[in-house]
């Protein structure tokens, strides 16, 4: 296959767990500067993916940036692992337990039930530990250093919430929902649901609209043949 990255190509890659979203921008620009012999060239991302988490990042290089907010509004499928009876400050693996919470009563059926209930439009609470801008400061850097921030609810729908594995304490789940949706709220509010707490310990995104993350390429072998293989289209060669 042939790619043209500065009239603009749209990259379906596999983010690894431990890498941020920029990580692999950031990658994938520096990897193409070097190949194509240029100092700048548009690379960005459709929708960011926390580090903790795994799966498909949509990078756009060149005039497909144009395209980033298009891709940003598709549906989105996300698979993972709640963890009930206990809560964190980031709703998440990223910082420690802060509470425990009773789960003798949490039965299969209740679990189905509160799983069910989030199916439909409403405002989710993001979490403090997110990259949302308040007063141009990001909402994890207030939460670092222990200030009070009080975040407003945004819109988010929850076309699908399937409950795939019960072995108490972990819950797998999968979820398909729109645009501004944090999987880390919806673990936070399906606790409170359950009349306990949840958090999430694990998070793969495997599908933004039509494109799935079994076509996504793994970022090494991207550098790889960038490296070893790639060769620049017939014009672009000087």
């Amino acid at each position: 296959m042939q790619y043209d990255f500065i009239k603009g190509e749209i990259l379906l890659f596999d983010k690894p767990a431990g890498w941020t979203s920029f990580d692999l921008v950031n990658k994938v620009k520096h990897l193409l500067k070097r190949k194509l012999g240029v100092k700048k060239i548009k690379v960005g991302h459709a929708g960011t993916l926390d580090p903790l988490a795994s799966g498909l990042l949509i990078v756009c290089t060149g005039a497909a940036t144009k395209r980033i907010d298009e891709l940003q509004g598709m549906e989105k499928e996300y698979t993972g692992t709640f963890e009930i009876g206990a809560t964190t400050p980031s709703f998440d693996r990223e910082t420690d337990i802060d509470q425990r919470y009773p789960t003798d009563h949490i039965t299969e059926e209740l679990i189905h039930q509160s799983a069910h209930f989030f199916e439909k439009s409403f405002e989710q609470i993001p979490p403090i530990f997110s990259a949302i801008k308040v007063d141009g400061k990001r909402a994890y850097d207030y939460a670092r250093e222990n200030l009070e921030l009080e975040l407003k609810g945004r819109p988010v729908t929850i076309q699908t919430f399937n409950i795939t594995r019960i072995e108490m304490p972990e819950v797998d789940i999968q979820v398909i929902c729109s645009k501004g949706t944090y999987i880390r709220s919806l673990a936070r509010d399906f606790g409170t649901e359950l009349k306990s707490g949840a958090y999430m310990t694990q998070l793969r995104r495997t599908r933004i609209g039509q494109h799935h993350v079994d076509n996504a390429l793994d970022v090494m072998a991207f550098a790889e043949f960038i490296k070893n293989t790639y060769t620049l289209p017939a014009e672009s060669e000087s």
